[in-house]
């Protein structure tokens, strides 16, 4: 959205002023621009998509908006789109029921693996096949991608703060890009504050109504009234509203999809905002009107209230409503719940909520899965569908960066079940190898072998295959190994520099070194040219950390594992990521200063075309520093390195570091030639 789009007040600007000075501050603007978690004008939306599935399947049919259609997994309903609930279907019937309610309606089975195949598809009869296909929810991946590919795209690329919360739900902090069009169309707010004292109050906005068009509009609080004046709180959510207006409109016109907004103070209540009114509207909830909001929910509708600690409030205080939990007060809470869930849930039923957008969500594991039924009896059947298990799993890994190597899983863990005992196996993926299909089938039937081992393994009822420990890639880095060449080739190398050196001795003056021409005994000569990887940032986002994806799970178990993600009163346990530094060699050894047309090197004093080539010299230097060495020929003394072979000074002070003669454990000298 442009920042500069027309500001639509529903009343003139210049109108009369109840208020003096804003409630907010030069700091609270301040803050804003930051994106704080703690900016009371801070503004926050959450988009979602309607009956996402359904959609996915509606545009990829070309079928019509009313056109009644569900989406079928197996003998039940995963996803039914807006226009079949009018005949009163929902996902707790079979397929046979909605035929009957709606004939016209359109019962398209997911996408499946079929056993023996290299590639998910759309089988007309999977759904008499549950033994010999799997689910995949693929299709609906890659759509989820584009979406937000869009999202991105409708909003400024340097303000952007968006967090896909799970694979149709998405957040986005507007609070940057709102800031700046306040600045724009606002430009008093750009005056600094008065005595230079950021906890003076804004003046008040200008302007006495807004224009919020077709946004659902929350009632204000029973104590407040529409004819007060707007601050500027009301202000900055309506251009949040503007904004998510237009991103929906992005969606819709681009990809055909529709979705539903919230936009709020908090992520809370923007997610609870955009369910508030379905399909494809959108809800806006002015600070001012959240209580009003909230009183009427039930709390168990709210994110990390909908599981073990909302029921054991709900039985400990005999309700579930938020209006009938606010008179209790905050102390009450924590004898009850404990100390952090108390004062959390006194916040929460009171719309606080500091939670973070965060726009580097990334897997934590991928796990695909499948109950037999039938259950399988052989090696060879289960070799079959770890092989479908694999290119599962894998075709996600690309998408997670794996062929770029931006991301790779450290771990495969496979899970057998024997009647009612569970069997588990865990194996390293090896590091420093390309990870492809045939690797990762590899070590899952390696994993499957150590379980038929034990015996007492057919029939099995659920296999499920995972791989874990993602850790951020190495890309850029070549090996010492790529640095040298080896044979017949370094033989004849190593006669050519041996009889041009010894020219050197026998020509040069002792008090002049000469100038080496890269020609002659370039470190090209040494180096076979490698293609380098950058990394960069995946464009597409992630899903929540902790969000293992079942290729078998529903639209719902989705929905519940995004809600299941730890929230701050909860105890969770971080993972720890392993961070890799690569070292940029060319940084550390080029000169501090540059000319303009050359690059020089230190030691011998060459001109270069370009840091590469100077990188490429210095390294020649350091690869003949070895072999000198080792042929205990004289080098630079700036240069010199320790040696074993030579003086007894220098054995005796090796000794003195190491303790022994030689080199240091895990050394040892690289031959050259």
């Amino acid at each position: 959205m442009s920042s500069s789009q027309p500001f639509q007040p529903s009343s003139p600007f210049g109108a009369r002023e109840s208020r003096t000075k804003s409630r907010f501050t030069y700091r609270h603007l301040s803050q804003l621009g930051l994106s704080s978690t703690t900016c009371p004008l801070r503004v926050i939306a959450h988009v979602d998509l309607d009956a996402f599935y359904a959609q996915c399947e509606m545009v990829r049919l070309g079928v019509a908006e009313d056109q009644p259609l569900a989406v079928q997994q197996w003998n039940g309903l995963i996803a039914i789109n807006y226009p079949s609930r009018k005949f009163g279907l929902s996902r707790m019937i079979t397929p046979i029921e909605a035929k009957k309610l709606c004939p016209d309606i359109i019962l398209q089975h997911v996408a499946t693996w079929k056993e023996g195949d290299e590639k998910w598809a759309y089988h007309e009869d999977a759904a008499k096949n549950i033994a010999t296909h799997k689910v995949s929810l693929d299709p609906y991946r890659l759509e989820c991608r584009k979406i937000l590919a869009c999202i991105k795209e409708a909003l400024p690329a340097n303000l952007q703060k968006v967090e896909k919360a799970s694979i149709d739900e998405v957040f986005m902090d507007l609070s940057a890009q709102v800031h700046s069009i306040l600045l724009e169309r606002f430009p008093e707010l750009s005056d600094p504050p008065p005595y230079d004292d950021p906890t003076e109050n804004l003046p008040t906005p200008p302007i006495t109504a807004l224009d919020w068009q077709a946004d659902a509009l929350v009632d204000l609080d029973v104590d407040q009234t529409e004819d007060e004046d707007p601050d500027w709180d009301d202000i900055a959510i309506l251009i949040g509203s503007e904004i998510i207006r237009s991103v929906r409109a992005a969606i819709q016109e681009k990809l055909k999809y529709t979705c539903s907004g919230g936009v709020a103070q908090n992520k809370m209540l923007a997610k609870l905002g955009s369910a508030h009114k379905k399909p494809n509207q959108q809800t806006v909830i002015r600070n001012r009107a959240v209580q009003q909001f909230l009183s009427d929910f039930k709390f168990t509708k709210i994110r990390g209230l909908g599981g073990k600690l909302g029921g054991e409030t709900t039985s400990l205080f005999n309700t579930d409503t938020v209006k009938d939990l606010l008179p209790i007060t905050v102390d009450h809470l924590k004898q009850k719940l404990g100390e952090e869930s108390g004062v959390w849930v006194y916040q929460i039923i009171r719309g606080q909520d500091s939670s973070e957008v965060n726009s580097r969500t990334q897997i934590k594991s991928m796990l695909s899965a499948k109950s037999f039924r039938p259950s399988i009896n052989t090696p060879d059947q289960a070799h079959r569908w770890l092989r479908i298990f694999v290119a599962d799993i894998y075709s996600r890994l690309v998408e997670e960066g794996v062929v770029e190597n931006k991301r790779r899983p450290k771990t495969m863990n496979l899970q057998h079940r024997h009647g009612g005992q569970t069997r588990s196996r865990q194996g390293p993926i090896p590091q420093g190898r390309k990870i492809d299909e045939a690797s990762l089938y590899e070590i899952a039937k390696a994993l499957m072998g150590q379980v038929v081992l034990e015996g007492r393994v057919w029939p099995c009822s659920n296999i499920s295959l995972s791989v874990g420990g993602f850790e951020d890639g190495i890309s850029g880095n070549m090996g010492i190994g790529s640095f040298l060449i080896k044979g017949d080739d370094a033989k004849a190398l190593y006669t050519t520099a041996n009889e041009s050196s010894m020219l050197d001795v026998d020509q040069e003056r002792p008090d002049k070194r000469r100038r080496l021409q890269p020609s002659s005994i370039g470190i090209q000569k040494f180096l076979v040219k490698t293609e380098t990887i950058d990394e960069h940032d995946d464009d597409f986002g992630a899903q929540l950390p902790g969000d293992s994806v079942l290729a078998e799970e529903t639209e719902s178990d989705m929905r519940d594992k995004a809600a299941s993600t730890p929230l701050p009163h909860e105890n969770k346990n971080e993972a720890n990521i392993s961070e890799v530094n690569s070292v940029n060699f060319a940084a550390l050894s080029a000169p501090s200063q540059r000319q303009i047309t050359e690059y020089t090197c230190t030691r011998c004093n060459v001109p270069m075309e370009s840091p590469d080539a100077l990188q490429s010299h210095q390294d020649w230097h350091f690869a003949k520093d070895l072999h000198d060495e080792d042929r205990g020929r004289n080098i630079p003394s700036s240069k010199a390195l320790p040696t074993t072979s030579s003086k007894k000074p220098a054995q005796a002070s090796n000794k003195k570091k190491t303790g022994r003669g030689g080199p240091e454990k895990g050394q040892s000298k690289l031959a050259f030639g």
